[in-house]
């Protein structure tokens, strides 16, 4: 059974930072790609990042510069760095297995941790 357990959220300042954490299970992590999706208040998910089995990533425009991606595939886990974060950064962050990179599809995710930024 895939499963994909997030943690790392919480209420922070602006521009202060989080680093999330993913642990995968139940699949062959390093062969996957995976990704990092968000979903803010009233509005649609977004793709925020994403890591390839290989070690490509993608970083959306929005987080450009303060969001880094990383694997660590002995371990089966994904971890995001936030930094210099900002309220439009609030949202629900969710873990998901990529299947089709230029496609944005996923299909597993994680059941999300909550990211707050409020002064």
């Amino acid at each position: 059974e895939v499963q994909l357990v997030e943690s790392g959220g919480g209420m922070v300042q602006p521009g202060g930072s989080l680093t999330l954490s993913c642990g995968a299970s139940g699949f062959t992590f390093s062969a996957f790609d995976m990704s990092w999706v968000r979903q803010p208040p009233f509005r649609g998910p977004e793709w925020v990042s994403a890591i390839s089995a290989t070690g490509r990533t993608y970083i959306a425009d929005s987080v450009k510069g303060r969001f880094t991606i990383s694997r660590d595939n002995a371990n089966n886990t994904l971890t995001l760095q936030m930094n210099n974060l900002s309220r439009e950064d609030t949202a629900r962050y969710y873990c998901a297995r990529v299947t089709k990179w230029e496609a944005g599809q996923t299909d597993f995710w994680g059941q999300g941790t909550q990211v707050i930024v409020s002064s």
